[in-house]
């Protein structure tokens, strides 16, 4: 059998982020936005793939900007030294806002009562067009123009959110694009120049029309394509293990808690030592298959807090050998897409779950 991970010694639980994958993807969605500047979302701890070096190569890579949601995600940017423009945009009242803007971070800003007491801050005013979450209602739009303008501070940009870019025909997203229009209309009105961002990544693919001053891209960035038609994104993240224990079952024995599944032949079962606790969603149980071996082979049994048994077969598999859980699928492996589609959810919950204490990180491709 060949060796599955050569020159590196066996891992629990460890995150692959293929920094070159992101490169590669930044640059096409920053070509894509022509002359809008590109903000790079790694807010979440960049979905799960480590703010910091995600941030660097992003920015190596053409974007412009990056966006945090809390202030903290800002401020542990310029921390690490990074100095390009960051919009942080949603946190608890009575958050010390000062020290964002000492720190040269824009701030957003969806109604009167967090524009009291900033002085001297650069903000990015949010108007709630239909995604019903943050941002300014239309009815009070004007009230918080107003306000914004004649405040000690300088109005960059306004900006909202995109609640079904990802359904290219999906009404609601000319609707968007029209009430964002009026909204910017009464900023006009106000005496006010902003600049204007609405795209998501799915904008960004799919409407060149609404791009404006700056596009933000985030699950695209990490190589997860949000729109029904084929791109060139390379997915970023990978999840690896090693093989624990291996053992022969007899026919007749069953696997794991409750017993869900019991072998109908002699096989051979490889344990894993990776489980819920490590970010496989128990919910995959009976429903998940890992590359062992340089064969996807299926996942017997509950998934447990810290482990998972692999059905091998006949196979002879060696203890320390490599288990891809989810990859790119280049070489067959499952996606962080399948794994989503598997249970019901996004992808994006997947890779934000992968942030786990007992996983590790490893950046190839870093600089």
């Amino acid at each position: 059998m060949a060796e599955q991970n050569p020159g590196r010694n066996p891992v629990r639980a460890e995150v692959v982020v293929d920094l070159d994958h992101l490169r590669h993807n930044v640059a096409l969605l920053a070509a894509r936005a022509g002359s809008a500047d590109t903000l790079a979302v790694v807010k979440a701890d960049a979905y799960g793939h480590g703010a910091v070096p995600v941030a660097r190569a992003a920015l190596e890579a053409g974007a412009t900007w990056l966006g945090s949601c809390s202030l903290d995600e800002a401020l542990a940017l310029r921390a690490a030294g990074i100095e390009a423009p960051v919009l942080s945009w949603l946190d608890t009242p009575g958050t010390d806002l000062a020290a964002g803007v000492a720190a040269g971070i824009d701030l957003g800003v969806s109604s009167v009562d967090q524009l009291r007491g900033l002085s001297g801050a650069r903000l990015h005013l949010k108007i709630d067009t239909g995604l019903s979450r943050n941002g300014c209602p239309p009815q009070d739009w004007p009230e918080l123009v107003a306000a914004a303008a004649a405040s000690e501070n300088e109005v960059y940009a306004i900006w909202s959110h995109l609640a079904c870019a990802d359904e290219p025909d999906h009404p609601s997203v000319d609707a968007q694009a029209k009430r964002f229009a009026d909204a910017h209309d009464v900023a006009l009105a106000a005496g006010l120049t902003p600049k204007r961002h609405l795209a998501n990544s799915a904008a960004t693919l799919l409407r060149p029309d609404l791009h404006f001053d700056m596009v933000r891209v985030g699950i695209a960035m990490y190589g997860l394509n949000p729109v029904p038609q084929r791109e060139d994104l390379r997915p970023v993240m990978s999840f690896r293990s090693s093989v624990a224990l291996t053992k022969r079952l007899p026919a007749g024995e069953s696997v794991s808690y409750g017993h869900t599944w019991t072998a109908d032949r002699d096989t051979t079962v490889a344990l894993v030592p990776v489980g819920y606790a490590d970010g496989v969603p128990r919910l995959l149980s009976g429903r998940m298959e890992v590359l062992l071996a340089g064969r996807r082979r299926p996942v017997r049994g509950r998934v447990c807090m810290d482990q998972v048994v692999v059905d091998c077969g006949d196979d002879e598999v060696a203890v320390g050998a490599e288990v891809v859980l989810f990859g790119d699928g280049s070489r067959g492996e499952p996606t962080a897409t399948e794994w989503a589609e598997a249970i019901g959810t996004i992808d994006y919950e997947v890779v934000t779950g992968m942030y786990r204490p007992r996983v590790v990180r490893r950046y190839p491709g870093a600089r």
